[in-house]
């Protein structure tokens, strides 16, 4: 277990709130996207096919570009690939607000813009991972702090963008959001990372070697590759249905309100869980994330079961809970865990192979509740869930990973407060 201080030093840094404060900003930027896309998009005559193929020029591009990111952050200085994504990102938000406030908008330049969007982000996601462990020594507690922040941005955003559409336009929100990106690029720009810090690769090969090299050490971290291979499974019967089948069943039977309410329960929750996982140090980490994620089947069910709206807040809540502290204690691993060497490698690739079956799960929902109805599809879900958290803990490489205090070979940046530790043991045969 890491001291009870351990949260407080990096608080005190200036790296790790500078860092911290970008990633919650752009964060609640994300958040407003979809709803000033779906009202501006809809404001302009077109329907949800239209909304799907915008939204979905994002997310394809980044599954698809985020491992030749993973080798760029690894080949260059991530720092500076990370704000030239952000400040692209200003570019084209900036466009698309223009697109808005002008009245003339077409999908075909919108989902361009996207397929942009998309590109930055899977450079940027990468350098995330390696970032995290420079700016804090406390990579648990950065993690959890950043978790919890991202979910009240979640919670806020949303509210925030349809304030702005109804006052403004969504164009407004689209300027609001390229300001974000500017914050963030800012954010990055000022920090104040010693050389000791900087992972400087050694000779590098072909762009293709290095993928090699990435895919390599990906397989051979067993705790990684099984979890990702869950995880994919999780993603089409679970993860990937929720939203429409959950949206399908609460706002027909208690209206749009009720459905603002779970949601906004089951952000509550994940905030929540990343606050505890800022004082929970288990050993094993993987093995209590998995445990927490048992939290998750109530969700699915409760709304499954018809359940009355009370009901599915707190199961909601709970599947908050239960993901928040899941992906604290995932994140917190594959940082300390792996090589800095690597590391932006490695996380594309396990960031890929997540990202890749969601839409699978999402288009599946429909023929899926055709077939079956949608409530036994949830309450499958439930139990699936259980399965999940199961599987992850019948095998020995995830539940008996120990927990790593600092990532081996890195040091905190200079204005990082010596920070006392516990006795965390690296598993080396990971």
């Amino acid at each position: 277990m890491t001291s009870p201080g351990a949260p407080a030093a990096f608080l005190r840094s200036r790296n790790f709130v500078l860092f911290f404060t970008g990633r919650a900003v752009a964060k609640l930027g994300d958040a407003m996207l979809p709803i000033a896309l779906s009202a501006g998009l809809i404001q302009q005559g077109h329907g949800p096919g239209a909304i799907g193929a915008a939204l979905a020029s994002l997310t394809v591009f980044l599954a698809g570009f985020v491992i030749f990111g993973g080798v760029f952050c690894d080949r260059f200085d991530t720092r500076a690939l990370m704000i030239g994504a952000d400040l692209v990102r200003v570019l084209t938000q900036a466009g698309m607000a223009a697109l808005f406030l002008s009245g003339h908008v077409v999908l075909w330049q919108v989902c361009a813009i996207g397929a942009v969007n998309g590109v930055c982000a899977g450079l940027f996601q990468p350098g995330v991972a390696s970032t995290i462990p420079r700016v804090a020594a406390d990579v648990q507690g950065a993690n959890g702090l950043i978790r919890t922040a991202e979910s009240l941005a979640m919670l806020l955003g949303p509210a925030l963008a349809g304030a702005l559409v109804g006052a403004f336009s969504p164009g407004g929100v689209f300027a609001a959001h390229a300001a974000t990106y500017l914050l963030s690029a800012l954010c990055l720009g000022l920090l104040r990372l010693s050389p000791e810090t900087e992972w400087r690769p050694a000779e590098r090969g072909s762009y293709r070697a290095d993928l090699a090299e990435g895919w390599r050490e990906f397989r051979a971290r067993t705790w990684m590759w099984s979890v990702i291979l869950i995880w994919m499974v999780y993603m089409v019967t679970v993860s990937g249905p929720l939203v429409p089948l959950t949206a399908s069943e609460i706002i027909p039977a208690d209206g749009p309100g009720v459905y603002g309410l779970v949601n906004s329960a089951l952000g509550g929750g994940t905030a929540l869980g990343g606050l505890l996982a800022l004082r929970f140090r288990p050993v094993r980490q993987l093995r209590a994330g998995s445990l927490a994620l048992l939290g998750c089947c109530c969700y699915p069910a409760a709304v499954g079961l018809g359940l009355p709206p009370a009901a599915m807040m707190a199961a909601a809540a709970a599947w908050g809970v239960g993901g928040g502290i899941w992906s604290v204690m995932w994140a917190t691993s594959v940082q300390t865990q792996v090589p800095g060497q690597v590391l932006n490698r490695i996380h594309a690739y396990e960031v890929a192979g997540s990202l890749a079956m969601m839409p699978v799960g999402q288009a599946l929902a429909g023929p899926a509740a055709q077939l079956l109805g949608g409530r036994t599809v949830l309450l499958a879900g439930g139990f699936i869930m259980v399965g999940v958290s199961a599987a992850l803990l019948s095998v020995p490489a995830v539940r008996d990973l120990r927990a790593v205090t600092h990532r081996a070979g890195a040091r905190p940046s200079h204005d990082e407060p010596p920070v006392r530790r516990g006795g965390g043991h690296r598993d080396v045969s990971a």
